[in-house]
């Protein structure tokens, strides 16, 4: 919001053939299933297929996701509505179709719609959000009602969310803490700390504040924001995450507090603040500015994971922000270890009682870890160069109107992803041999594994998605360059 992309095999085969059996193929893990034998890689990579994904889950930022009812369901900013994608495996996020579940014909709140986030309570689901009308210092909070005990709605609209003495002013990303039995809603606006503060307040039920909210003045490397709070409740303390710094910088970041168990979270003085951030970003891998996150539940209960947003350039934009998951653990001392954000293209294995998925890459070079190849014609450039921004380090590229790389696959569903550039050109890409749809790959900011191009939905069988190289550029590009790098395979 506002003010808010790999050595040699080093094991020897026996030890790669382990690694991808486990399915445990992170950035550095990549390398050495790449090393191996073509036909290794494909038996191996193709039994751990199933129980695997990678990022990103959804082009979108400001992510909040819940498992229930048999599915994830994911909400990011979208600005004009709130849209759900809901899938029943984390590995099928991205090419789930969305459902509106909120547009808004009040003119006072139905602009700059940010950062959605459900609750259940009491057989019902509680839709949290900010919107204005059209100045951002007028944004407040708002809570929608779903009908039924379903996220997906529908809804109606329930209440504005005002504390007394913060009733008129900038308000943003509402999230809501259960403690002790009591509802509180958190969110990031003024206060004497910062334009964009934490404040806490209490509830009366989920859709009515009853009291004044209270500044909690959190630490962090940026003086002018701290936004997104999150609650995590284990080993007798409540862990408040959050992000600082604007959201467009690199160096957004995810800091913390923690208050015992017995404590009034209205009493500023209980937060006990942690010191240094607790997720920030990982240039080798090419994350920049990771944040605005939120926590879930594995399908099973037994795994706690993180969903957030993050970007594949160091530029100062809040453009690339993408959604993305991974597991997180818990420290010695109780307090939760987010870990360091995995490359974009890194595989994980899916949350336990995940049903998987029966997706699967195919990388530039041809290999796929299923059914899947890329052929080319004309002469393309490929190489390593693109380094944490592609997937594997490698990627092909050619501004010869008339080249061809051609994707064969047997699935419903492929997704192309590759480095978006300032010298990228317009390509053409059809499907099946059918009418050709042209896709600009230019950017106007280097980024790496941006989703280029998702195919129509398809029967489920062999296919061929043929990306050709036009030769031709819009205005702002300085070259009509082509990049080839992952395509992910949906058989959903």
């Amino acid at each position: 919001m506002r003010a808010r992309h790999r050595a040699a095999l080093v094991a020897g085969l026996a030890a790669a053939l382990i690694a991808l059996f486990a399915g445990l193929v992170s950035a550095t893990q990549a390398t050495a299933e790449k090393a191996a034998p073509a036909s290794a890689q494909k038996s191996a990579s193709a039994a751990a297929a199933s129980s695997t994904f990678r990022n990103p889950l959804n082009t979108g930022p400001d992510p909040f996701l819940s498992y229930a009812n048999g599915a994830y369901h994911l909400t990011t900013t979208q600005g004009d509505s709130i849209k759900m994608w809901s899938s029943p495996s984390l590995a099928t996020l991205l090419d789930a179709d969305p459902k509106t579940v909120w547009t808004d014909s009040d003119a006072s709140r139905n602009q700059h719609i940010w950062a959605p986030e459900f609750y259940r309570s009491g057989g019902h689901w509680y839709m949290y959000y900010t919107a204005d009308d059209g100045t951002d210092d007028h944004h407040r909070l708002y809570v929608l009602e779903s009908q039924g005990d379903d996220p997906t709605g529908p809804y109606h609209f329930k209440a504005k969310l005002t504390p007394p003495n913060h009733a008129n002013d900038f308000a943003i990303d509402p999230g809501i803490l259960q403690h002790n039995g009591k509802l509180y809603l958190a969110y990031s606006g003024i206060n004497q700390y910062q334009h964009n503060g934490l404040n806490i307040a209490p509830m009366s039920n989920p859709y009515t504040v009853s009291g004044d909210a209270v500044a909690i003045d959190g630490a962090g490397g940026c003086p002018e924001v701290r936004e997104g709070p999150e609650f995590l409740n284990r080993n007798g303390r409540t862990w408040m995450t959050y992000s600082i710094c604007d959201t467009g910088k690199p160096d957004y970041q995810v800091w913390m507090m923690s208050l015992a168990d017995g404590a009034d979270p209205l009493v500023a003085g209980n937060w006990k603040q942690h010191d240094g951030p607790v997720f920030k970003r990982a240039d080798d891998r090419g994350v920049f500015g990771p944040g605005h996150h939120a926590f879930f539940k594995s399908p099973d209960g037994k795994e706690d994971w993180l969903i957030y947003h993050a970007k594949t350039t160091s530029t100062n934009t809040y453009s690339n922000r993408t959604t993305r998951a991974q597991k997180i653990s818990w420290n010695a001392d109780g307090s939760p270890n987010l870990g360091t954000p995995l490359a974009m293209g890194a595989t994980q294995n899916l949350p336990s009682g995940d049903p998987g998925s029966g997706n699967h890459w195919i990388n530039d070079d041809g290999r796929s870890s299923g059914s899947g190849s890329v052929k080319y014609t004309g002469t393309w450039n490929s190489g390593t160069g693109c380094a944490a921004q592609c997937f594997w380090s490698d990627d092909h590229w050619s501004d010869k109107a008339g080249n061809t790389a051609t994707y064969s696959f047997t699935g419903t569903r492929i997704a192309l992803l590759s480095v978006k550039d300032t010298g990228n050109g317009i390509a053409a890409i059809s499907v099946d041999g059918g009418p050709e749809q042209r896709v600009d790959f230019y950017g106007a900011i280097r980024t790496g594994e941006t989703l280029q191009y998702l195919s129509p939905r398809l029967t489920n069988g062999p296919h061929t998605v043929r990306v050709r190289v036009t030769g031709d550029k819009n205005a702002s590009s300085s070259g009509s360059f082509v990049s080839v790098d992952r395509a992910e395979v949906y058989t959903d």
